[in-house]
């Protein structure tokens, strides 16, 4: 093998691995040609252009040099609210009249303006004043999912953001405790404004590329076109890239963004509107600031600072005490926050947060936000509880966490595993919520899910304030208590409000154990082998079915007749053995609608493109996913054939 065909399957594989997501070898193969190449150049003194051997990060330089941009480099103007962007879109579409949009994520990060001549990349600079950055050549070229190399013979001048993925933050946190970085948006920026190269390399940024500034024979005139040009050419281009052609299909795009936000693996800010056609760009032209073809939709800010005046301690259905902080009230996403989670109390020393202290508070997938860290020195430390707050029993501690050891007789324990209990992916006893469960227990006595079953219509007619219909309502609630007893063993299993057992590892269990008694007899070796079970969730199942008190109840329930059964999923059917995803919006089923159709015609639903994956169900307006799944050869449909096959 040439050293050209080395440098030429290794960047194949790293472009696998950084851009698709999808390695095709493993490391050890990769490591194994990689020495044969550093061996090679060391031997013959040549290293080519494009040899990922030049990604390691040289020396540290003695300072950033000024770089001048070819072309002036304009940030963007914002609106921050859907009647400001409602007006941005009238605006051009009168100037323009009908027009087609290209709606993109904004990537939290750093802008990185790259430079290609003649195919080579030949530098990079940030952003700077927008007409002078400072030169971040070495820094950028450690970056893997960079080309160092494109087929391109002209000159160009390509943007991007360079962000750090959260998983790779995690990972990075977890391996260097005593260097823990903050957020991804200051380690993506801190890597590349750094002198020494080797910091950018550890880091394993990516940059996602979205725009061209100055350019010579670049063959794009639009901004799909110079997606595809990007795309063609190995860049990691936008995760979100689509189309509209009016204010309601970009509202309706923002709109599912900011659902499915939580779930990205890096930081977004905002979303980005261009008007498609580069010529009709020219046409609206540019302010001093900023261009009029283009606006970013900001999302309200993610992180505040805020002082934390208090700490209450509330005891959850296992018993776990999770300390809430009471804030200086402070707006975050639209909304005002007076209190976030501290997780446990090893969280809050690990953190140093102190009260009547200012602190980081982030806006977290839960209800309640959560504190980062502290942003001052000071303040007034945080006790540890020695008692249960609620009932005054003694404290066990496990890890990192407190728990009350009263299960039987703590108030919150018990209406907290009932009402879960009751909740709509448990046994779903509709008309019983978290309040009428506190007065279940406040005025009728009740202390396990098994009393539920006795309940009576009086009994519950007297908890009901329903204008007269108090008894109707309570036939209703009675109905379906009864109804529960036919509950599937998957949902039943995480009723029981098992530590750390949500409903997937639920569905796992009864697949395995299939019935509850084999499940309360296996030990911690038959559970660990289950995936997704570590040692923790395997003890703490062990230990709740010895506890006689659970057992107590399971047994009563058993007399009652609630007999959970597996039931195994469908095997047969046309998407057998298939793994189908769905991307783009549908316009006759609903998602959720086609997923259930999958899997009752033997298929399984993923929510990612990768290798393993068997076929993509393509609706309307389809992005990255679509592309990736050309890139990687998957046999894809549209929604008509989707639901051809399932009417044959």
């Amino acid at each position: 093998m040439t050293m050209q065909q080395m440098v030429d399957q290794l960047n194949k594989w790293a472009y696998q691995y950084y851009v698709l997501d999808d390695p095709s070898v493993p490391d050890t193969t990769y490591d194994a040609l990689y020495d044969q190449l550093v061996l090679l150049e060391k031997q013959t003194g040549v290293v080519l252009p494009d040899s990922p051997t030049r990604r390691v990060g040289g020396e540290p330089l003695k300072g950033f040099v000024q770089h001048n941009h070819l072309k002036r480099l304009y940030s963007l103007d914002k609106v921050q609210s859907f009647g400001e962007l409602h007006d941005w879109v009238d605006r051009v579409q009168k100037a323009l009249g009908k027009t087609e949009f290209t709606v993109e994520l904004k990537y939290d990060g750093l802008t990185v303006n790259v430079t290609y001549r003649n195919g080579q990349m030949t530098g990079a600079a940030t952003r700077g004043n927008g007409v002078v950055g400072e030169d971040i050549t070495e820094q950028v070229k450690t970056i893997r999912s960079v080309p160092l190399t494109v087929p391109f013979d002209g000159v160009c001048e390509l943007q991007g953001e360079g962000i750090m993925r959260l998983s790779v933050l995690r990972r990075y946190n977890a391996a260097h405790p005593d260097d823990a970085l903050k957020n991804a948006r200051n380690a993506a920026a801190g890597a590349i404004r750094n002198l020494n190269p080797k910091v950018t390399a550890e880091r394993n940024l990516d940059v996602v590329f979205y725009s061209n500034g100055y350019q010579e024979g670049l063959p794009v005139s639009s901004q799909t076109q110079l997606v595809d040009f990007l795309r063609s050419c190995g860049f990691l281009t936008n995760n979100v890239f689509q189309k509209a052609y009016n204010y309601e299909q970009i509202k309706a795009i923002i709109e599912q963004i900011g659902q499915d936000r939580p779930n990205y693996d890096f930081l977004i800010d905002g979303v980005v509107i261009k008007v498609n056609d580069f010529a009709l760009r020219e046409q609206l032209g540019y302010t001093d600031k900023f261009p009029k073809w283009a606006v970013a939709y900001k999302f309200d800010a993610e992180q505040v600072t805020t002082e934390l005046l208090d700490v209450d301690w509330q005891v959850g259905r296992t018993g776990k005490l999770t300390p809430i902080g009471k804030m200086e009230p402070v707006e975050l996403c639209g909304a005002t926050i007076r209190r976030a989670t501290l997780n446990n109390y090893g969280d809050i020393i690990r953190k140093r947060l102190k009260k009547h202290a200012l602190v980081f508070l982030r806006r977290s997938n839960d209800v309640i936000p959560e504190v980062l860290g502290a942003a001052e020195e000071g303040g007034e430390a945080i006790e540890r509880p020695t008692v249960c707050p609620a009932c005054g029993s003694p404290l066990q501690q496990v890890g990192a966490n407190l728990y009350c050891t009263n299960a039987e007789h703590c108030r919150p324990q018990i209406v907290s595993r009932i009402a879960h209990y009751c909740s709509k992916n448990a046994c779903d006893i509709d008309g019983i919520s978290d309040k009428t469960v506190e007065l279940l227990v406040d005025k009728l006595g009740v202390r396990s899910v098994a009393d539920l079953y006795d309940l009576t219509e009086e009994q519950l007619g007297s908890v009901f304030v329903s204008g007269g219909r108090e008894s109707k309502k309570a036939q209703n609630v009675l109905l379906a208590i009864e109804n529960s007893k036919k509950v599937p063993l998957a949902q039943f299993i995480f009723a029981l409000g098992l530590d750390n057992v949500g409903t997937v590892t639920a569905r796992d269990l009864a697949a395995r154990f299939g019935s509850v008694q084999n499940l309360a007899a296996a030990t911690a070796e038959q559970l660990v082998a289950i995936n997704g079970v570590g040692d923790v969730v395997a003890e703490g199942i062990v230990q709740f079915f010895a506890e006689p008190q659970n057992r107590d109840i399971l047994q009563r329930l058993d007399a009652l007749g609630i007999h959970p059964t597996y039931l195994a999923p469908h095997t047969s059917g046309v998407f057998s053995g298939k793994k189908v995803v769905l991307t783009g919006s549908l316009q006759t089923l609903t998602r959720s609608q086609a997923s259930k159709l999958i899997e009752q015609n033997g298929g399984e639903t993923a929510s990612s493109v990768s290798k393993s994956v068997n076929l993509v169900v393509v609706g309307a307006d389809a992005g990255s996913k679509l592309d990736k799944a050309r890139a990687l050869g998957i046999e894809i449909i549209d929604e008509q054939q989707f639901l051809s096959l399932l009417n044959s």
